[in-house]
C-alpha cells in the first residue's frame, strides 16, 4: 500500500477523506484551484512518480470546473511520470447523452471518454452508469461498480411489509428487477415517454400489481424530480398505500427540494456520489455512503485482486 495514492479535485473531498479512511491511507497533497480568470491551476504537493495514482472527482455541480478539474489533474500526474493513473469517477456526468437519438447532436459521454484517456487516464472506475454501453466508449479497462448492494442493505434493514419494487422506467427495468431480487418482492415497471429535450416527462401505464402494496421507486439519478413525482403520484392512483424511491446518484438541480418536501413521497434514499450538503439536506432525504464501496474496489485495483468478486 506504500505505492498507492489518493487525490482529489473540488468536487467531493468529503468523499475521498472517507475512502482515505477506509484505506487507511492520508489523502494525497494538492493544490486545486482557480484564479481570477477563471483558469483553474494544478499542483501535486508530492512525489508521484511510477506510484498507483487515484483521482477520485465526479462530474458534478459545477460540471463543467469539476470535469475539467479532472483532466487537468491527469495530465498534472501523467507529467509526473505516475505509474498508473486510474479516474475514480463516482458520478459520470453527461452520461444520459450516449447516443442520437435526433438529427445533429453530439455523443458527448463518448466525447468525455476521450478526453478522461487523453489526458492521462489508464483505467476508470465508476459507480451505476446511466447507460452499460458507455463502457464500450473506452479504450481503457473500466470497472463499474453498484450501489445496489448498499441500497438493498438499507431497505432489507428496515424490513418493510407488503413491498414492491417498481422500475421508474423501461430502461431501468434490469437494475430494479436485481433490487428487486435481493430483496425478494415482486416488480413492477412505469411506461413513460419522455417530451423533447425539456426535463419532463408523460407517464403512461403501470405495468404490475401495486394496489395496497408499498411502493419502492429505483432508478440511477434524481435530477429535478420531476419525474419521480409524476411516479409517485401515479403508484398512488393505482392504489400504492405508500411509495419510497432511492437512487444512486442525487443531482438534485432546480426546484427538487420543494418539489420533495411537497409531494406525499414517504422517504427518499440515496447515496453520496455526489455531495448533499446545505440547501439539498431535508428530513426524508436519507444519504449512504459508497466510500467502503470504493476503497474496497481500490483496494482490489491495487492489489490485482478480482473487482467482480465483490459483488458475488
Amino acid at each position: 500500500m506504500d505505492e498507492l495514492r489518493v487525490f482529489t479535485g473540488n468536487a467531493h473531498p468529503a468523499l475521498a477523506r472517507s475512502v482515505c479512511d477506509y484505506l487507511g491511507i492520508p489523502l494525497g497533497k494538492a493544490e486545486v484551484f482557480e484564479f481570477s480568470n477563471e483558469n483553474i491551476f494544478v499542483r501535486i504537493m508530492e512525489n508521484v512518480r511510477q506510484r498507483d495514482v487515484f483521482v477520485i472527482q465526479p462530474i458534478c455541480s459545477p460540471v463543467n470546473k469539476s470535469l475539467v478539474e479532472l483532466l487537468i489533474m491527469l495530465d498534472a500526474f501523467k507529467r509526473a511520470s505516475a505509474g498508473r493513473i486510474t479516474a475514480v469517477v463516482p458520478y459520470y456526468g453527461y452520461g444520459r447523452t450516449d447516443k442520437k437519438d435526433q438529427p445533429r447532436v453530439p455523443i458527448t459521454a463518448r466525447l468525455i471518454a476521450d478526453l478522461l484517456t487523453t489526458a492521462g487516464a489508464n483505467r476508470l472506475l465508476t459507480i451505476d452508469l446511466h447507460a452499460p454501453q458507455i463502457q464500450g466508449f473506452f479504450n481503457i479497462p473500466v470497472d463499474e461498480l453498484t450501489a445496489l448492494p448498499i441500497l438493498s442493505r438499507y431497505f432489507h434493514e428496515k424490513a418493510i411489509d407488503n413491498l414492491v419494487v417498481v422500475a421508474t422506467d423501461i430502461g431501468i427495468s434490469k437494475r430494479a428487477r436485481d433490487l428487486a431480487a435481493k430483496l425478494g418482492t415482486p416488480l413492477a415497471i412505469i411506461e413513460k415517454r419522455r417530451i423533447g429535450n425539456i426535463e419532463a416527462a408523460e407517464t403512461l401505464n403501470v405495468i404490475g400489481e401495486v394496489k395496497g402494496m408499498r411502493a419502492l421507486t429505483v432508478d440511477d439519478e434524481i435530477d429535478t424530480a420531476a419525474s419521480l413525482i409524476g411516479v409517485v403520484n401515479t403508484l398512488l392512483e393505482h392504489g400504492a398505500t405508500e411509495v419510497y424511491a432511492c437512487c444512486t446518484h442525487p443531482v438534485f438541480s432546480g426546484p427538487v427540494i420543494e418539489r420533495i418536501a411537497s409531494s406525499p413521497v414517504k422517504e427518499v434514499v440515496v447515496t453520496d456520489t455526489i455531495p448533499v450538503n446545505g440547501n439539498k439536506k431535508l428530513d426524508r432525504i436519507t444519504v449512504l455512503s459508497v466510500a467502503s464501496l470504493l476503497g474496497e474496489a481500490i483496494h482490489r485495483i491495487h492489489t490485482g485482486l478480482s473487482v467482480g468478486a465483490m459483488f458475488e
